[in-house]
């Protein structure tokens, strides 16, 4: 059991032009008998004034010293904007009767949605405008929409304020209203059983932000008389429910990071209630996928690291009845299935690059497809429709712009729908050389490393160089294609990323060394990645320079604290860097889910281990890179003030006279902006302080 004690505060200091240093107001906080004083606890009081006048300082400290690159901001995003097709449109997808597009018109921020009956030729039907929708807020975002089968209603969630708290509403497709039901406080994320007149969706806890429960609405009642379905009492567990492809089953997913369970109903009858395919077990992790009179199931069952693919009757899904279609394999990782009438999909993954297999229901020869780039990304996109030969999927890379493809699985031929445009006239793939390096780790571990830069780049040891990784969750970083990045590479920078461990790049194993009490193999590795290209001469410590968000925040966090003197600088969005505090606290959103990550630190051996590594309670007295650090007032996912103590205590601590820079949007969360184009301007501040640094100008 943790104890905190508050003590009192003081006022805050009045604007200054220098540097603002935040009052310290020791706070005391006890877990299995040690003491750890936090001099910066009372940041958390979001409506505190003081706060956010404290916030308000740190910005316009941020705005003034960096006044000289305000024109050149400018001009990076007017750079950046000016390759990106303005009045774009997505490839359709078929559904159910209809072409669904989502579009982009010139000079505006937000997506069009809208839909053709039939045929690409009718006549535009307008599902959401949400440039009209927008209008007054300062954030806006649409998502979760959901159409009933029978294509006349759609539901759709909407979030004005960017801590992912959606507002369900639903819209009559036939006569364009809006009907005036407003549920409140869910995922957005929903779907229309078979009767097109029941809606289930996902509501969130008010505190804790955790999705866990699922109501059902019916077509005209309120949203007082939304029925509880299932509540998932388990804090660990988040809970979401959708429809099975095949249109015949409702789903009701509890998913927590080592352990899922599904209950299912069949969609013609939502008033019945739902069965647990297979209960949840400690470890076990399963997907389901219906086909036929059988589902398919993706599971660990049985010490799968790397899963396999298992099989069941429809009324028997209980675990001892799962047989096994495709077996366990030690050297590749099988990630998801898409299932058609005639054909299995299996996305795969072997040293860490992207798989596609084709297998036919028929017993036909199975195949992949072919990719040769070692720093490539491909995946299935969107295949709704259940009764097609083609296959759509996506590729790009490093230097190759996004390619929406149709294949056809029965004569292996290719059709590219769309590649990413890049206007501007000055964009050519081949101007840019891609490579993949291998960096050994301390424990003699090969660390993967994707690299992009102009052709002719000299390996002198002197060019400027953004590392990238992120490290947590299973999350793997693909080598993706950008535009924004190219400002960076045409002015003569290298662009990296580090697949360190606490990914999936390499397997299931690979996420396994770099959580709970081998965290800190994701810090190590992305350290001996640097060391690594400092040592093949691509850069210097001079010019090197280390970038993540989020949960790779922490991983900036952790190695500017271990290994500072190998980066020139160093940027942190939206930075989970106080770690043993945030995991201690059981109302912060995303705490209770994650211990399968991080640990429970009321576990003595946790609590130990994350104090051993967390960025905030690490800082010292040490000469640190130059920083920018960005955060959001109303971020759900990592709260401001983990940045805001941080920079704080950093800038008490440092022993350096390099630039350090809290900039906080106080009108956003964790994504930052929500429109289109403003997103640019957060990236223009991040290149004009790298470009900065590295002198330079234009």
């Amino acid at each position: 059991m943790c104890i905190f004690a508050f003590e009192k505060k003081h006022s805050m200091p009045k604007e200054q032009l220098q540097a603002p240093i935040a009052p310290i107001i020791p706070h005391t906080l006890t877990c299995h008998g040690h003491d750890r004083t936090d001099n910066y606890y009372w940041l958390n009081q979001k409506e505190n004034t003081e706060v956010l006048d404290y916030l308000n300082q740190e910005n316009q400290y941020y705005q003034q010293s960096t006044a000289a690159t305000h024109d050149f901001q400018k001009d990076l995003f007017e750079e950046m904007k000016s390759r990106i097709k303005e009045d774009d449109t997505s490839v359709p997808y078929f559904y159910n009767g209809y072409y669904y597009i989502t579009r982009f018109e010139q000079g505006k921020d937000y997506p069009i949605y809208s839909r053709k009956k039939e045929s690409l030729e009718a006549s535009e039907e307008i599902l959401f405008d949400c440039n009209a929708m927008a209008q007054g807020h300062t954030y806006f975002h649409l998502s979760g929409l959901s159409i009933s089968e029978d294509n006349k209603w759609a539901s759709f969630g909407v979030d004005t304020v960017s801590r992912r708290q959606y507002t369900i509403r639903i819209k009559n497709l036939v006569t364009g209203e809006i009907l005036p039901v407003e549920i409140i406080n869910t995922t957005a994320g929903a779907t229309w059983a078979s009767d097109n007149r029941t809606l289930f969706y996902a509501r969130k806890d008010a505190v804790t932000l955790r999705s866990d429960t699922i109501f059902k609405h019916k077509m005209g009642t309120t949203a007082d008389d939304d029925q509880l379905v299932y509540n998932e009492k388990d804090e660990t567990f988040d809970v979401s429910v959708y429809k099975s492809k095949s249109k015949k089953y409702l789903i009701i997913s509890s998913n927590s990071t080592l352990t899922t369970e599904y209950q299912i109903v069949e969609s013609a009858t939502p008033d019945s209630p739902f069965r647990i395919f297979q209960k949840r077990t400690r470890g076990l992790e399963y997907s389901i996928s219906h086909y036929g009179d059988s589902f398919y199931v993706l599971t660990n069952k049985d010490k799968a690291t790397n899963f396999k693919l298992m099989k069941t009757q429809e009324l028997t899904t209980a675990k001892e009845n799962w047989v096994e279609v495709i077996g366990h394999r030690e050297d590749v990782l099988l990630e998801d299935l898409d299932i058609f009438k005639d054909y299995l999909v299996l996305s795969e993954r072997y040293n860490g690059l992207n798989t596609i297999r084709i297998i036919p229901w028929n017993g036909g020869e199975e195949y992949y497809l072919p990719f040769e780039s070692e720093t490539y990304t491909a995946y299935t996109t969107t295949n709704l429709d259940f009764d097609t030969e083609l296959l759509r999927y996506s590729f790009q890379s490093l230097a190759v712009p996004t390619s929406v493809i149709d294949f056809n699985m029965r004569t292996q031929e290719k059709c590219v729908l769309k590649e990413q445009e890049v206007l501007g006239g000055q964009f050519d793939k081949h101007n840019y050389t891609e490579e993949r390096l291998w960096a050994k780790a301390e424990d003699g571990t090969q660390i993967p490393i994707s690299i992009v830069y102009r052709k002719g780049m000299q390996r002198n040891g002197n060019n400027p160089t953004l590392l990238y990784a992120y490290g947590s969750y299973g999350a793997t970083m693909d080598c993706y294609f950008s535009t924004v990045r190219l400002t960076l590479l045409d002015r003569g920078f290298i662009y990296a990323i580090a697949h360190v461990r606490g990914g999936e790049d390499l397997g299931r194993t690979w996420y396994e060394q770099g959580k709970l009490l081998q965290k800190k193999n994701t810090f190590t590795d992305f350290i001996d990645c640097s060391k690594h290209m400092i040592a093949l001469n691509y850069t210097n410590a001079s010019h090197l320079y280390a970038e993540g968000g989020s949960a790779g925040g922490l991983l900036i966090g952790a190695v500017i604290n271990m290994a500072p003197f190998l980066y020139r600088g160093v940027i942190a969005q939206v930075p989970f860097v106080d770690v043993v505090t945030t995991m201690l606290d059981e109302t912060i959103p995303l705490t209770t889910g994650e211990y399968d990550e991080w640990g429970n630190p009321n576990t003595k051996k946790y609590y130990n281990y994350m104090l051993s590594y967390s960025p905030y309670d690490n800082v010292k007295a040490q000469d640190y890179p130059a920083m920018y650090v960005s955060t959001g007032l109303h971020d759900s996912q990592v709260q401001y003030w983990e940045p805001a103590k941080w920079v704080a205590k950093l800038r008490v601590l440092k022993t350096d006279s390099n630039p350090l820079y809290l900039d906080t949007n106080m009108d956003a969360g964790h994504g930052g902006a929500s429109g289109r184009f403003e997103s640019l301007k957060e990236i223009a501040k991040e290149f004009s302080f790298l470009l900065d640094l590295e002198g330079i100008k234009s």
